[in-house]
């Protein structure tokens, strides 16, 4: 599984290994293009590409989720693989605690990578 945490100026991407138990980071894409986003998951391997859906604490959608919205549908008709939103509230806060420790990885794709472990813990895609 491929997952993304989308943003206009990049997107950052995490990918599951082939028993969907860990998540890796992978370099951020940046702009992010739908196109070379859906390269990335054809040449991954990805099966299912989750993108992060922005809600407030409260689960409210604002408009930086209709933007992302909008992401996952240009992504989903450019891939014969499933595309979902899921919840990435607390992500990038969590992506900061894993930079402070030390996590290499860029910020955005460390919370692409926090948001896959959330899904997969959850039993997502199953």
């Amino acid at each position: 599984m491929l997952a993304l945490d989308y943003g206009t100026a990049r997107c950052g991407c995490a990918i599951s290994d082939p028993t969907g138990t860990l998540a890796r980071p992978l370099e951020a894409v940046e702009p992010p293009d739908p196109a070379a986003i859906a390269e990335l998951a054809s040449s991954e391997g990805a099966e299912r590409v989750i993108v992060g859906l922005p809600t407030t604490l409260g689960g409210e959608e604002g408009e930086q989720a209709r933007i992302t919205r909008a992401f996952a549908d240009q992504l989903a008709e450019l891939l014969d693989v499933p595309v979902e939103t899921y919840d990435e509230r607390l992500t990038t806060r969590m992506a900061e605690r894993s930079a402070r420790e030390g996590a290499r990885a860029d910020r955005d794709s460390l919370a692409a990578a926090h948001l896959l472990e959330s899904y997969l813990a959850r039993g997502g895609g199953e």
